[in-house]
Formats: C-alpha cells, structure tokens, sequence
C-alpha cells in the first residue's frame, strides 16, 4: 500500500471540521472518514501484481557512453491502470528518467525506456522494478516490487582511439614502400623489376636475368601474418591507481589501440590475461573486427588481490604460438623482479620473441618538495619505488627486453609506436 499527496491533504481539510464544531468527537471522526476513504481506494485500485512485464535484451555500452533499457507491460485484465512504474539499475548504471506514469487500459500494453549511461565496466544489473496502482479517489494504491532481470555489458573506454588514424597512416606509408624494400629478417617476396643503381647485389635474380636482357633483381615486402601476444597482469598491482588511473584500465586502453592496430595490418593478435589462473584468452584469428569481441571480453576483467604465477602465464605464451611474435607484456616493473617475478622466466621468452615489458609511472612523482615529517617520509617511499623500477628496468634490459614507463595517458601510444619500429625495421 502507498498513500498520495492528497490523502494528507485530505486530513488536514478536518481542520475545517473542528473549527465549524469543535471538540473530540469531531476530529476522530473525520479521522475514520480518512481511514475509511484511504482503505476504499486500496480496495478498488487495480492489483499491480497483475501485470505482464519483461525486459528487451539491453544493448551494450561503453563506460561513459549511452545505453537504453527498454521495459514492456501488459495489462490483461479489464480496468484500466493508473499509477507509476519505477525501473531500477545499479547506481553505477546511471539510470536516469527511469520513474515512469502510467495509464494503461485492460488489454493494452507500453513500451518504457529508460536510459543508462554506466559509469564502471563490467556486467550491471537491474534492481527490482517497483509498481504502484492508484485508485479512483486517488488518495492511496497498492504497491509491490517485481523482479525483471536484466543485465548491461559494459566495455572498457576506448579513449585511445583517437590515435589510430595517425598510426594507420604510418602502417599505410610503411605499405607504400614495400616495393624498394630488400631482403631482411620477416620479409617475403614481392615481385620482380630491372636492377637499378644502388640495389642490394643479394637481391638479383639470376635466373631470371638469364632469361631477359637486363638484370633483374627481386623486391620484399614485409611478411604478413605475423603473431603479436599481449599479456595482461591482473594481480594486485593491477588495482594500483598511478596518475588516478588504475593500471589495468591503462593497459586495456593499450591492449585495444595495438589489437585493432596489428588486425589492420594482417597480423595475428593473441591477448591473454591472468594472475594465479588465466581469465581471458582471445586470438583474433587474422580478423579485422576483432575489436567489439575484445571490449567485450574486457569489460570483465578486475583485478585479483594475488601474487601473479608468472610460470603459468609464461607457460600460456608458449602454449599459444611457438612461432616468432612479439610479446608485450603489460605489468608494473615492482612485480618484474624477485624469485617468483617475471625476470626468472624472460630469458627464454626474449630468446624465442620480441619482448616489450610496458609499466605504468606517475609523471609527477618525485616533483614536490616535502614541508613537513609526513611529506618527507612520502618523498622517501617515492624514491625508494623508483629505484627498485630502475634496477628492474636494467635487470630486464639485460636479458634482452626492451623497457617501456610512461605515463598511462602515453602508454597506448608508446606501445604501438614500438609495434610500428618493429614493423618498419623487418624485426616482426
């Protein structure tokens, strides 16, 4: 049961009541006048319970970006509904407009959206759906909450995208000069022309020089269908916020900007993600629109409080392709080092792949000047991380892996930066 604006409103009209006729008797029994009309509209508002609702399938989103939850309810009975429905979300779903009037004959039905604009990845679901009938006096209704599942997916922010029509252009350069390229490490045969000045004598075609008139030399082109793994950590240090952006929501942001751009470039991308077990495991199989599968898949990544197991994430890489990749290992140097770290176990990687390990830094760490014990024992534990990532950083540089810090604003671009290097010097 539920009670209107006009119920107290009523009761207070008995002030007129007492005024004209003072005295007990008065006030008590308008107060049963109220009590009487209020249980009377109860009785005769239609049963709310009595609807047919369910829920269309809600579209995915983005974090950030727009959505809808589309509700349908059917009166089957013969009175006509009035009152109000209310659909709710999760607060993170930001359901907003989602308290609707209704009117709605027997027999008839309505469609009711309300719109969602998430703000957090992952699956959100919706609460109960509340409806209220009013009755002919309007002064009260029934009441009851339904349960409609319903459930948004929501991806990951692709902020990153804007850099990809810049680096599309360097893939189409790169492209363009495939015909004047010689022979080198990932290269494969392209076509054949006249030997001009300044061409590698390795590149004639003696063969075909015999049959024709002319020397002729062979040109390369870069190979395509070349393998490129991302490893993601999703242990403890990936609930880390640097720069107020957790380190994992910056690794995806990488993740998605090098994906789309290798699938682009005819390569093969393998992401993976893991901590003590692996929670993610997507190969895009040479496809271009491997990208929705992926915000997908990511979207329900959260960080696990554990120790990454670093031997069964390097055992996963092994197990996805033996053949040569490049490896982009997305992770804080904190965690690289140490007996049960990363670095036991890139020696064999590095000999096998190309290998990027990518970490996050906060770029104005070390910047303040501390005023006071506080600030200065801060400043102490500042300096401390960064001397253990700098003897990180040389320790893996030393077994043959590059190193990329940066800022997670700059994080997905400095890792499709080192995609393209690699590309442009025949090395993947």
């Amino acid at each position: 049961m539920h009670l209107t604006g006009r119920a107290p409103l009523l009761a207070l009209c008995g002030l007129v009541a007492v005024v004209l006729r003072p005295g007990p008797g008065t006030a008590w029994a308008w107060v049963l006048l109220v009590v009487l009309l209020v249980a009377l509209d109860v009785l005769l508002a239609p049963s709310p319970r009595s609807l047919e609702l369910a829920r269309a399938a809600v579209p995915p989103a983005r974090e950030g970006a727009s959505s809808e939850s589309t509700l349908l309810v059917r009166n089957p009975g013969r009175r006509t509904l009035r009152g109000a429905l209310r659909d709710a979300w999760q607060p993170s779903a930001g359901a907003t407009g989602n308290r609707h009037r209704l009117r709605l004959p027997g027999g008839e039905q309505a469609r009711l959206t309300t719109p969602l604009r998430p703000t957090r990845r992952g699956r959100l679901r919706a609460d109960k759906v509340t409806v209220r009938s009013r009755g002919p006096l309007g002064l009260a209704g029934r009441q009851t909450s339904l349960e409609v599942p319903g459930e948004l997916r929501v991806a990951p922010p692709f902020e990153s995208r804007k850099h990809l029509p810049s680096r599309l252009a360097v893939l189409r350069e790169m492209d363009g000069r495939t015909a004047v390229r010689v022979r080198g490490q990932g290269t494969e045969f392209d076509s054949l022309r006249e030997y001009v000045r300044g061409d590698d004598w390795r590149s004639i075609d003696w063969r075909a020089t015999a049959r024709s008139r002319q020397t002729v030399v062979r040109t390369w082109q870069p190979e395509r269908d070349r393998r490129v793994v991302l490893l993601m950590d999703t242990s403890r240090t990936a609930a880390a916020r640097v720069a107020d952006v957790p380190r994992l929501d910056a690794a995806m942001e990488a993740v998605q900007l090098l994906t789309t751009l290798a699938a682009r470039a005819g390569d093969v991308v393998d992401v993976l993600a893991g901590d003590v077990a692996l929670r993610l495991q997507l190969s895009s199989g040479g496809r271009h629109g491997v990208l929705p599968d992926l915000q997908t898949a990511l979207g329900d990544l959260e960080p696990v409080f554990v120790e990454a197991d670093w031997r069964m994430l390097a055992g996963a890489v092994r197990a996805v392709t033996a053949q040569r990749s490049l490896l982009v290992v997305l992770t804080s140097l904190d965690a690289a080092v140490g007996e049960h770290g990363l670095l036991p176990h890139l020696p064999a990687l590095a000999r096998r792949h190309e290998v990027l390990v990518a970490s996050t830094t906060d770029p104005d760490d070390g910047g303040e000047v501390p005023q006071d014990v506080a600030g200065a024992y801060a400043a102490a534990g500042r300096a401390g991380g960064r001397e253990r990532r700098r003897r990180a950083a040389e320790a893996l540089t030393a077994s043959g892996v590059e190193v990329l810090e940066t800022s997670p604003a700059d994080l997905p671009t400095g890792v499709a930066d080192h995609y393209l290097r690699l590309k442009a010097a025949g090395r993947l």
